[in-house]
């Protein structure tokens, strides 16, 4: 195993941590409120970001999602590019991928999804002609999306405009600001993703969007908890207690070193998830592992950041609390630790009957 960048790799991490750092700041976020940045995603999108995950794989997204985890940035990337571009380049029909792949790439069309909890995948139904019905109460970034990426309860996916949902998108708001809404179908039209309407479900697709989806958000979280222990260190190193920096006390180095192999451990895992995804290698189990270390050791680092602030970190408007609520929302958005658990087990406990 090798996570070494490509020279493409690198050239688009270092692309993206430059918009997003200079776009992406407190003042702006603060701004934007639940709602999307519309100048940072168009800069990212005529920067040619979206497109590059195209040519830097799973892994390349990983990254991307990294740096904009570190600022929080108020943007609609991570969603778009695993159930938009990610799901119609590999799984779409050659007439779905013309279609809809120019969109994406540009910024225009701009796909969520209704994963990855496997909870939610029994709550959709689709007749005979495609049409869907079913209702989902907390879809991220569907107020700005064009298209939503939905499994139905025999895990066969549809892609549903959001215009021909039947219902406008009713505003729900999540532990962090991600635009979210209410997903009602009453007989909505839908486009299966991959295969005519009517032919047999295959499930290879609905196994391979989940588990890019949780190696991204488990990328998303990795950048969330640096972007936390970066301010956490920072203001160790300038606020000063007993005529001395509060990181020179054990107790507060002990507890950034915790998060920091925390944050690593998050990494790694969203790493190799990642490169095996990219190399063709079985990766179910790698997505889940990642996945757990995203939710567990995730909501410990932003716990961490937060309480290393002192009482700035209860402070509702300091930068640091938009990373806590960013980990506590991806911790709920990967799913429960003990479920991830259990599922994983279940995964190896087949891999060995097999």
């Amino acid at each position: 195993m090798d996570f070494t960048p490509t020279e493409e790799q690198q050239a688009a991490r270092d692309l993206a941590a430059r918009i997003f750092g200079d776009l992406a700041t407190p003042d702006r976020l603060a701004a934007a409120g639940t709602g999307t940045d519309a100048e940072l995603w168009k800069a990212l999108c005529a920067a040619g970001l979206p497109e590059a995950v195209e040519e830097t794989g799973l892994l390349g997204l990983v990254l991307l999602a990294e740096e904009q985890g570190r600022t929080t940035a108020q943007v609609p990337f991570t969603a778009s590019c695993v159930y938009g571009l990610h799901a119609v380049s590999r799984h779409g029909t050659d007439a779905q991928r013309a279609r809809l792949l120019p969109g994406l790439r540009a910024g225009t069309t701009v796909v969520t999804g209704a994963f990855p909890a496997p909870a939610g995948a029994g709550a959709v139904r689709a007749d005979g002609e495609g049409r869907l019905t079913g209702t989902l109460d907390r879809v991220p970034w569907l107020r700005d999306a064009t298209h939503v990426l939905v499994p139905d309860a025999d895990r066969t996916l549809w892609l549903v405009r959001t215009a021909d949902a039947g219902h406008p998108a009713e505003a729900v708001e999540l532990t962090a600001p991600w635009s979210a809404g209410r997903l009602r179908l009453d007989g909505a039209p839908a486009e299966r993703l991959g295969a005519p309407t009517g032919t047999p479900a295959a499930p290879g697709p609905y196994a391979d969007v989940l588990a890019a989806a949780r190696i991204a958000f488990a990328g998303l979280q990795a950048g969330v908890c640096a972007g936390s222990l970066a301010r956490a260190v920072a203001h160790t190193s300038e606020r000063e207690q007993f005529g001395r920096p509060l990181s020179t006390h054990q107790a507060v180095q002990l507890r950034a070193a915790d998060a920091y192999m925390d944050t690593e451990s998050i990494r790694v895992t969203a790493y190799e998830a990642a490169w095996r995804h990219d190399e063709g290698l079985p990766a179910a189990e790698h997505a889940l592992t990642a996945a757990w270390w995203a939710a567990e050791a995730g909501k410990r680092v932003v716990h961490a950041g937060q309480h290393l602030h002192g009482g700035l970190g209860a402070d509702l408007d300091h930068p640091v609390h938009r990373h806590f609520l960013w980990g506590r929302q991806l911790d709920a958005y990967l799913g429960c630790g003990t479920e991830l658990l259990a599922e994983l087990g279940d995964l190896l406990a087949k891999g060995a009957d097999a």
